[in-house]
């Protein structure tokens, strides 16, 4: 289920003299399975734009079509789209409200008019998938700790069983065992179901371990797009619209600095240490 934008741009408060531009002529496409990283400062446009995706909000101008269906067309039906959209917003949890996490996560299932079998199935099988102990389906949704609120959030989302999806922030306010966890379940989710998944994060290291695709904003507009090493490699222009690199791209970049002949597309610890491992190797060789 690809999507393509096409031009789109957004106008908060159009017509009046509060009229701010937050997004502007906003183009690129992805492919069915990709994982793609939306990085960018606060006001940036990260969450205008993927509010675009399932049709939240409409673009002042522009086309944006889902499996080639325009979801800015007057006539299209949202609510299909959106069943196959699942957009995750930030802070996730502040929405929970039912009695009980079984509830919380039957929702939008529920919502979508199936059976009572076939939600108790898909409310276990999304607890199963995010990592939550069926044994807190009747706990209360509010006794829990954060990293597992947010797991329920994901859950209700995965319980639709959608085609993409797209997660604001998924880690903010999070400890860092919370991160790390709520982060490796989003990778297993992407690689075992297939689906497309975007991330938005202002994390560079998250973004760098996990998509394969990068859409960099910037005041409204895309600043830079491509692959992580592509993206990373521009550290320069990343630094001057305030965003930088991962640390180990630093690491790897006062290195080489010195003297010491690290590639500038290194992402990982594991990368940086063996090229590393090889100078070090060869300068005892000489």
């Amino acid at each position: 289920m690809p999507i393509k934008v096409e031009n789109v741009n957004f106008i908060y408060n159009e017509g009046t003299p509060y009229a701010t531009v937050a997004l502007e002529n906003i183009t690129f496409e992805i492919q069915d399975e990709e994982f793609v990283g939306i990085i960018g400062h606060t006001g940036s446009g990260k969450s205008t734009l993927i509010q675009h995706l399932n049709g939240l909000l409409k673009p002042t101008s522009g086309k944006i079509y889902i499996n080639g269906i325009d979801i800015t067309d007057k006539k299209v039906n949202l609510k299909e789209i959106r069943k196959q959209v699942g957009l995750v917003f930030q802070y996730p949890e502040y929405q929970l409200f039912e009695e009980t996490v079984f509830k919380d996560i039957a929702f939008g299932p529920t919502n979508l008019g199936l059976n009572e079998e076939e939600i108790k199935k898909r409310v276990y099988e999304a607890m199963d998938i995010v990592g939550i102990n069926r044994e807190l389906a009747d706990k209360s949704p509010f006794e829990i700790s954060g990293g597992q609120k947010r797991r329920i959030a994901i859950a209700g989302i995965l319980a639709m069983k959608p085609k993409i999806l797209i997660l604001d922030e998924p880690t903010a306010g999070l400890d860092p065992k919370g991160k790390e966890e709520i982060l490796n379940r989003i990778k297993e989710i992407h690689d075992k179901y297939k689906m497309i998944t975007i991330l938005v994060s202002h994390s560079m290291e998250e973004i760098a371990r996990f998509a394969n695709k990068i859409i960099v904003m910037n005041k409204g507009r895309i600043e830079l797009m491509g692959t992580p090493r592509e993206v990373f490699s521009e550290a320069e222009m990343l630094e001057k619209i305030g965003l930088g690199v991962p640390q180990i791209t630093s690491l790897a970049r006062e290195l080489r600095q010195r003297g010491i002949p690290i590639p500038q597309d290194v992402l990982t610890i594991e990368e940086a240490k063996e090229h590393i491992v090889r100078y070090l190797r060869g300068t005892k060789n000489v």
